[in-house]
This record gives structure tokens, sequence and C-alpha cells, in this order.
């Protein structure tokens, strides 16, 4: 798999004052498609929590180029840029019909319990790197 597609819809909740989709709606609509992603990867946070590891957002860069509005149906792609012992960096883009709206960075770390990196296990990081566009 070289990406994750990940379809939404806009509601009146995501919107702010002037009807546009607010600011942190688009991260957290990364965020849906990210935990997609490595869902369709067999990576599930659910198992990850019983073994007291955790993906945590470490950096997060967002580009805003046009806005969404209330009713858009909106594809949110997710593609692996960089994978390494610890970490992966996501690209993540949002597109409207097929005119890009938001693009996205995320580098996200495993932890453990005590917040401090954890070495990504073995078979999380061989479906990950199946996913590597760039590896």
């Amino acid at each position: 798999m070289t990406k994750a597609v990940f379809d939404v819809r806009v509601y009146y909740e995501d919107t702010d004052f002037s009807g546009n989709v607010y600011h942190a709606a688009y991260v957290k609509f990364m965020e849906r498609a990210r935990t997609e992603f490595l869902r369709q990867l067999g990576i599930h946070h659910s198992e990850l929590v019983r073994d007291a590891l955790y993906f945590v957002v470490r950096r997060l860069e967002v580009t805003y180029l046009a806005p969404a509005h209330i009713d858009d149906e909106l594809v949110v792609v997710s593609r692996v840029k960089q994978l390494s012992g610890v970490r992966m960096v996501l690209e993540q883009s949002i597109f409207r019909v097929h005119d890009q709206i938001t693009r996205g960075e995320v580098e996200v770390v495993l932890v453990g319990p005590d917040g401090k990196p954890k070495r990504l296990p073995t078979d999380i990081r061989l479906r990950m790197a199946r996913a590597d566009t760039h590896h």
C-alpha cells in the first residue's frame, strides 16, 4: 500500500462563524485518516495500549490552501514519507473533488508509559515500511 484514502463530510460542527471549516477541524480530519491508515496496515491503537505503547505527535505542519464548507465531501490522502526506528513522518493532503485544499506533514513517535521514545516493534516497522513510498 502506497497511500491510504479517507473520506470526510463536513458538518456544521466543523465550521466557524464565517461558515468555513475551522482550522482545528482539518487537524482532526488528518488524525482520523492517520488512525485509519494504521488500521489498514493491521496496527490498532487498542492493541498498542495493551502493550503500553502510544503514538504521540511530535511535530505537525499544516498549510491551508482553500477553505472547505458545510456539506463538502473531502478526501484525506496519507502517505509515509519517512520511517526510522522510533518515528514516522506522514504527508497528508485534503482534497475537495480534485482540488487540494490543505496539506500537512506530521511526525509521530512511539512512546512507552514513561513518555520516552521506544523502538517500533519489528512487525509494525515491516508493515509501515511496505507503505513507505520513499523507503
